[in-house]
């Protein structure tokens, strides 16, 4: 008998993962998908349109050595910015914006929570307050700052009708410099504290009253509660104000163009740049080059605060 060999070695068979199916989108998800195109892509392309290619563009003419209104250009490099930078000029322009900057922000900030706190009260009137503070910051800075200008005028101004009435004379708000500067932050804050007044008030209407009251019943009065307790809860709101009026501060220029139209010791950068390209200058790619620090300076402030501020933020 032949013996026929069957158990033979088999072949060892290798089994692959199974391929995922690739997902497709449903109808619904398409369908979202081309919604939000159309409603996303026109802003986007406006946002692209009229504020990165604008900021793209001055970038480059900041390189430039160019005469507003010639029809042709140097390229210099970094020329401008070490021009400015070396300037005597940028010394009291970065010191001008500093102050007027802080002493705004500041002043706005303060004034706004204390009239805040004076509008949280359940008294008559408080509505039309509310509307009366608020209604300097909806106005026209040209406006606001023309009556102004007639108040702080040293000769025929509301101001030194008075001071004269006293036998005082008035001071040089347009012609010194020290206070022209002064004159200009005045108005200024009296302009922004109903901004600040309103987002801090709506702040204060919304803190949980449950938590003051429980604070009342514990002994501690209204300044006690204030600092303890409102004001940490009110963080979130600081912190939102704080961007808000700084980056408005660092951007001001119609007050000061209808106050002070020559930049007698108001000369901020923005308005340091308006008269680089619209003065007697006609320097274009200078003015952008200060307009790129300006803007260099606006990113640093605004991650600064969202890196290091935010953490002392309490949210609720």
């Amino acid at each position: 008998m032949t013996r026929q060999l069957t158990d033979r070695p088999r072949a060892a068979v290798e089994t692959k993962p199974a391929a995922t199916p690739r997902r497709r989108w449903s109808p619904r998800a398409r369908r979202d998908f081309f919604v939000f195109l159309a409603l996303a892509l026109p802003n986007l392309l406006l946002i692209a349109v009229f504020t990165y290619l604008p900021l793209f563009n001055n970038i480059y003419y900041s390189t430039l050595d160019w005469t507003l209104g010639s029809a042709s250009a140097t390229v210099v490099g970094l020329d401008n910015y070490v021009t400015f930078f070396t300037s005597t000029d940028a010394t009291k322009v970065l010191g001008t914006t500093a102050v007027f900057t802080l002493i705004t922000v500041g002043g706005s900030m303060l004034l706004g929570l204390l009239v805040a706190l004076a509008l949280n009260s359940k008294i008559r009137g408080t509505t039309f307050a509310r509307s009366a503070v608020f209604a300097p910051y909806v106005l026209s800075g040209v406006g606001v700052g023309l009556v102004w200008l007639f108040i702080f005028d040293p000769g025929y101004g509301v101001l030194a009708w008075l001071l004269r009435g006293i036998g005082q004379q008035s001071p040089q708000w347009i012609n010194d410099p020290q206070l022209s500067l002064v004159m200009v932050i005045i108005v200024y804050v009296w302009k922004n504290l109903g901004y600040c007044a309103v987002v801090y008030l709506a702040g204060l209407q919304s803190l949980p009253q449950d938590v003051m009251e429980a604070a009342s019943l514990d002994g501690a009065n209204g300044f006690r509660r204030f600092l303890s307790m409102s004001l940490p809860l009110l963080s979130p709101t600081t912190f939102f104000l704080l961007i808000t009026t700084m980056l408005s501060s660092l951007q001001a220029f119609d007050l000061i163009r209808i106050m002070t139209p020559l930049g007698n010791g108001t000369s901020t950068l923005i308005y340091e740049a308006y008269l680089q390209a619209f003065g007697a200058f006609n320097r274009a790619g200078y003015s952008a080059a200060i307009s790129v620090v300006l803007f260099a300076i606006l990113l640093i402030i605004t991650l600064l605060q969202l890196r290091f501020v935010e953490r002392k933020v309490h949210y609720s």
